[in-house]
């Protein structure tokens, strides 16, 4: 088996020295390549490329960030029959998508599990998201969001570029601070779809591929429980973000339940195959934790069975 391996140096919880180790592993075990990411976007040509060259799978050890780059390098490639299947390896500060197949969060367990299903050919078809906008797309393995959860990850982005690590500590604070200067009186959003009724006045839209939307340290979070690979795409808007509805909203989705969150003013949709949501002025918009930028109207797809994972 020929694989090629991503690596992102700067990936949060690994070193040179884990890294060296893990690569030594996975080495002994498949005809490896290893290419170490440089630049925004690299991992999504290097996929192309190992798409391109017959490559039988792709891995990656980094984020959720890196894993979002892969796999659109490999689905843009086209060719879904010689297509590679994906390996993740987490080595990010969260590795949602890792945690939501399964994986151990430790990146040397994480590798462990993978060489086991290598050897076992165990694979599994996983449905994507796709995010539409002004003439672009792109996929999401996990999780969208238009509106105050991507206004936090700007924020951390920018601490981030000025040297510092992203840790949950670090979200949770942002989030605290960010949630006194935001607007919580003009919401700019409506939902809306095919056979939905159009909801207006959201300020905060989660779109969810799987379940959770994401961790604080070990803890899940999960504003759509139902959420899953297998199934469509689900949303949790809220329609108010002052401190009763926060506070009541953060409670459940930190609870483990299999019940939806439930209030006068939540917006929510479960297995939907596409939906808009629209603003009335520029909105902050994430895919799998990295923020896009501002945009007024964004159209959401579930793509079923889109991706083999060795797993």
């Amino acid at each position: 088996m020929r694989a090629m391996l991503l690596v992102n140096p700067k990936a949060t919880t690994t070193n040179r020295r884990t890294r060296d180790v893990l690569i030594r592993a996975l080495g002994a075990a498949v005809d490896l390549t290893v290419e170490e990411t440089r630049y925004r976007g690299h991992a999504a040509a290097l996929a192309g490329t190992a798409h391109a060259k017959g490559y039988d799978t792709v891995a990656v050890l980094g984020g959720d960030g890196t894993v979002n780059e892969t796999v659109n390098g490999l689905l843009d490639a086209g060719g879904r029959a010689e297509r590679p299947s994906l390996l993740v390896i987490p080595g990010g500060s969260a590795n949602v998508f890792a945690r939501a197949l399964g994986l151990p969060n430790d990146p040397v367990e994480a590798t462990g599990a993978a060489l086991e299903a290598l050897r076992e050919g165990r694979h599994r078809e996983v449905g994507l998201g796709q995010a539409l906008w002004e003439g672009e797309s792109r996929y999401f393995t996990f999780c969208s969001g238009m509106g105050y959860d991507a206004e936090v990850i700007r924020a951390v982005e920018g601490l981030r570029g000025a040297g510092r690590k992203a840790t949950p500590a670090r979200y949770v604070n942002t989030a605290l601070r960010h949630y006194l200067a935001t607007d919580k009186r003009h919401p700019a959003m409506t939902v809306k779809g095919p056979g939905i009724p159009a909801a207006e006045g959201v300020f905060m839209a989660i779109i969810c591929n799987t379940s959770p939307w994401t961790y604080v340290g070990t803890r899940p979070v999960e504003p759509t429980p139902w959420a899953s690979f297998e199934t469509g795409l689900d949303l949790l808007g809220l329609q108010r973000m002052g401190l009763p509805s926060m506070v009541s909203i953060i409670k459940q989705i930190l609870t483990e339940r299999d019940t939806l969150p439930h209030g006068r003013h939540l917006v929510q949709l479960h297995d939907e195959a596409e939906f808009t949501l629209s603003a009335d002025r520029p909105v902050a918009f994430q895919l799998d934790g990295d923020y896009l930028g501002e945009r007024e109207s964004v159209t959401f797809r579930s793509i079923p069975n889109a991706l083999q994972v060795l797993v």
